[in-house]
């Protein structure tokens, strides 16, 4: 028989419906009676023992928060009933001995990518058109219009034919009742001019001038990031000119990440140059040239370790911190194993788990920035009437995440086990090996912006709900949290780790699974659903309160 309910930890005084149940059913687990007090959809929770008003409710073995009532033993915990409350964190002891997983089925794999000269290797081969203002968004869109199609990278517009379908019929019926959308083949990537480049960016924002000059500072290190990127060939700046995003500051933070940077780089200013036919002109035939160039750079094999994996989720769900999660949570300790790079971002959804988090920081200074960080993030959102105990969605909420204690404690799963190497502040750069914390939102484009910014080349992305973000440069590996959703969405999303809630795989068969899968996607041999779909999302942090 299926299992119906799971305990996630020792210490909960909650269990997990992994089925609809309903009230008055007697649920059986490890040894326990329970009778239901309500029905308890699937991915919700329900109470192992009769909890006054103000009593603890833990999850994951930790405080996610508090009755608000009297709750019944087997009574289901809901936004009604349960407030959110989570443990105060302090400097602790170190706690960085970690049980290492195997990795013998890897130790001698490699992926073939594109070698920079600054030791990185890329996942993928791009070339950017990037605006340090807002104000050259327009001349980003002429440019985009004249090359893309030119030189291969237009995917097929398969709505296209459907609107002219319609449009025909309603031209000869005057009605479109039997029409039928029919998908048409994409072309890929045949007919590129430039084989070896897999496509040209373009990065427009809002941003660059106006608000504060910490913004424009963020922004040009976010740029930075990108342009030094391994997965980026070479990039052409827009600047206007009178902006608060100058070219000096964006120079300033590229040699920040790399003080011998050498890829072509053309940086154009509209108000040196006059004339908008002389600068676009100017910038068409340099990006020209520079590809080129990029189209002269081959696959070839790396070593596992060098590869930087961006931990990421969305729209998630109250299965996603038992199966999808703690699956790229072990695929993570693999990869660290092996001596590569992983990033776990989204600092409001780690609320509850500091104490955790920071005793596996490697050293006390990571502790401390760490603690300073959260706390002073948490008391800005405070000050603008929205802490962290805001973060739940509609969407979580529904299916089962109803504090944001309970979210972040499965969120945390991301990061696996392994010792903290490295505490980031947005939007630095990874240099270290091992398990980095980046401070980001808990918004997944601004967070997954931020993570592909310091150096991200592949990012597992879960989702329980279903969302369709990816990134302009780094391929985003989409993970179902169950399959039901897989089922449901699968033309976005890659991989279903809803084996894991159904029995059919434990969570290290199906972590190694998706390791296996990222060094294909890392190959170029799989293309995922957010690069087919041009899922090309980017939005800067402006460093204001977003959870």
């Amino acid at each position: 028989m299926k299992q119906q309910v799971l305990k996630v930890h020792p210490d909960d005084n909650v269990l997990v419906a992994l089925t609809n149940l309903k009230k008055g059913e007697k649920v059986q687990y490890n040894g326990s009676e329970y009778e239901l007090q309500d029905d308890i959809p699937a991915k919700h929770k329900f109470l192992t023992e009769d909890l006054a008003a103000g009593e603890p409710i833990h999850m994951y073995g930790v405080l996610v928060g508090k009755a608000q009532l009297p709750i019944k033993k087997g009574g289901l915990i809901a936004t009604t009933n349960v407030k959110h409350a989570a443990n105060d964190f302090t400097i602790g002891e170190r706690n960085i001995g970690w049980k290492k997983p195997d990795v013998s089925a890897f130790v001698n794999r490699t992926f073939n990518g594109f070698h920079r000269p600054d030791g990185s290797v890329g996942t993928g081969n791009y070339w950017l058109v990037i605006p340090l203002v807002f104000c050259e968004n327009r001349n980003l869109e002429v440019m985009k219009e004249a090359l893309l199609e030119e030189l291969g990278y237009t995917r097929t517009k398969k709505y296209n034919h459907f609107a002219k379908q319609l449009a025909d019929a309603y031209r000869t019926n005057g009605s479109i009742q039997e029409e039928v959308f029919v998908p048409v083949a994409d072309k890929g990537a045949a007919g590129r001019l430039f084989p070896n480049v897999d496509g040209i960016k373009f990065l427009s924002h809002e941003g660059g001038c106006g608000g504060i000059r910490q913004d424009s500072d963020a922004l040009c290190g976010l740029l930075a990031g990108y342009i030094t990127h391994p997965n980026v060939a070479g990039a052409t700046v827009l600047s206007l000119g009178c902006q608060n995003a100058q070219v000096p500051i964006l120079q300033e933070e590229i040699r920040k990440r790399d003080a011998s940077f050498s890829k072509p780089l053309f940086i154009l200013e509209q108000q040196k140059i006059g004339m908008e036919t002389d600068l676009v002109s100017q910038a068409i035939k340099q990006t020209f040239e520079g590809m080129m160039l990029a189209n002269q750079c081959k696959r070839e094999p790396a070593p596992l370790s060098k590869l930087v994996i961006g931990l990421e989720c969305g729209g998630s769900d109250g299965f996603s911190g038992i199966s999808a999660n703690p699956a790229i949570g072990y695929t993570s300790d693999l990869l660290v194993a092996l001596g590569g790079s992983v990033i776990l971002s989204e600092f409001p959804e780690l609320c509850g788990v500091e104490q955790g988090l920071s005793d596996r920081c490697v050293n006390v200074d990571d502790a401390k920035r760490f603690g300073t960080l959260m706390r002073t993030y948490n008391e800005r959102a405070k000050a603008a009437g929205s802490g962290f105990d805001m973060n739940p969605s509609p969407g979580n909420i529904k299916d089962g995440l109803i504090t944001d204690a309970i979210k972040s404690a499965g969120a945390a799963k991301k990061g696996g086990t392994s010792p903290v190497t490295a505490i980031l502040d947005y939007p630095e750069k990874v240099t270290r090996p091992g398990l980095n914390l980046l401070c980001t939102p808990g918004n997944d484009v601004e967070s997954t912006t931020a993570e592909v910014g310091s150096g991200a080349t592949i990012v597992l992305f879960t989702t329980g709900l279903g969302t369709p973000t990816g990134n302009p440069v780094t391929p985003v590996i989409k993970l179902s949290s169950n399959t039901a959703l897989y089922k449901k969405m699968n033309d976005i999303i890659d991989i279903n780790t809803g084996t894991i809630i159904e029995g059919e795989e434990t969570i290290e068969q199906a972590g190694t699974r998706i390791l296996d899968y990222v060094i294909k996607v890392a190959s170029g041999e799989i293309e995922v659903c957010s690069v087919r779909n041009n899922q090309d999302d980017f939005i800067p942090w402006k460093r204001g309160v977003s959870l």
